[in-house]
C-alpha cells in the first residue's frame, strides 16, 4: 500500500474542505439538532461531501466511515474515517476551533492521519512509522513529568444531560491534581495539541471513530501513549481515550481508577 499517495490525497481532501469553511466562517449558517446539544450544519454535509468525491476519484474502492449521513462496516479492510467539522458548535458560533479530521484505516490500524485546522492554518500529519508533523515541522509530545504541573484537555459527551456516565466525576478529580484543563470542544485538536506538546495529557469518553482516528496516530508518532481507561491498546471503534506525554500516564491512569 502507497501511503504517501494516501497522504497527499488526504491532505487534498483536507485543505480543500478547511478553505471551504473558512469561507463560510462566521456567516450565519442554518443549524439542526441529532440530539439535546448535538448540533449539524449544511456546511458539516458540504465538507464531508467535498471530501468523499476528493477520496472516491482517486480510490473508489476504499470505503468510507463519516459523521454525516456516509456509514459502512467498520471492518472494511481499506477505511477511511472523515470528519468534516471536529467542532461544529464552535464552528456554528463563530468560536475559530474546529478542524477537518482525515484517517485511513488498513486492516483496523490506522495507517495515516491529516487534520486541518483552518483559522490557524494548522495541517498535522502523521504516517504510521514515520513520525507526526505540523506543516511539516516535526512534533514531539511535552516531557513533563508531573501530573501537578500537568495541562490536561478534555471534553463531555453529548448525553451528560441524561446519563451519569458524563465525565463530570473524572473532571472534579482532574481539576484539583493538575495545574490546569483545557475544554477546545474538537477531540481532533486536543490530541493534536497533546502530540505537540501544548497539553501534557487530553482524557475523554463516548468519543467516535472519526474523531480520534487521526489523532490517536498523531500521538503516537510523536512519542506519545494512547489507551483507554484501564490501560489496555486504544481502539477508536471503543469509548474510553486517555492520551498522554507517555510521562504522566500511569499518573492519570490512577486518577481514572478512583
Amino acid at each position: 500500500m502507497n501511503y504517501e499517495h494516501i497522504l497527499i490525497i488526504a491532505k487534498q481532501a483536507a485543505l480543500a474542505a478547511g478553505k471551504f469553511l473558512e469561507r463560510n466562517y462566521d456567516r450565519q449558517t442554518e443549524i439542526e439538532y441529532k440530539g439535546a446539544i448535538d448540533l449539524v450544519t449544511q456546511k458539516d454535509r458540504e465538507s464531508q461531501q467535498l471530501i468523499h468525491k476528493i477520496i472516491k476519484d482517486s480510490f473508489p474502492e476504499h470505503s468510507i466511515l463519516g459523521e454525516e449521513d456516509l456509514t459502512v462496516e467498520k471492518d472494511k479492510e481499506l477505511l477511511w474515517l472523515i470528519d468534516p467539522i471536529d467542532g461544529t458548535t464552535n464552528f456554528a458560533h463563530a468560536l475559530p476551533i474546529f478542524c477537518v479530521s482525515i484517517a485511513f484505516m488498513e486492516k483496523g490500524i490506522p495507517q495515516v492521519g491529516v487534520v486541518y485546522v483552518p483559522l490557524l492554518d494548522e495541517l498535522f500529519h502523521a504516517v504510521r512509522g514515520k513520525g507526526a508533523f505540523l506543516n511539516k515541522k516535526q512534533i514531539h509530545v511535552s516531557k513533563k513529568t508531573e501530573l501537578g504541573k500537568s495541562l490536561l484537555a478534555t471534553g463531555f459527551p453529548y448525553d451528560r444531560r441524561v446519563s451519569e456516565i458524563n465525565n463530570v466525576d473524572h473532571f472534579n478529580k482532574f481539576i484539583v491534581r493538575a495545574l490546569c484543563i483545557r475544554r477546545m470542544g474538537s477531540a481532533a485538536i486536543d490530541l493534536c495539541y497533546t502530540a505537540a506538546g501544548r497539553f501534557d495529557g487530553y482524557w475523554e469518553l463516548k468519543l467516535f471513530p472519526w474523531d480520534s482516528a487521526a489523532g490517536m496516530l498523531m500521538v503516537e508518532e510523536a512519542g506519545g501513549t494512547i489507551t483507554d481507561f484501564s490501560g489496555n491498546p486504544f481502539d477508536p471503534f471503543k469509548k474510553e481515550c486517555l492520551a498522554s506525554n507517555t510521562h504522566i500516564h500511569s499518573q492519570m491512569l490512577e486518577v481514572l481508577k478512583l
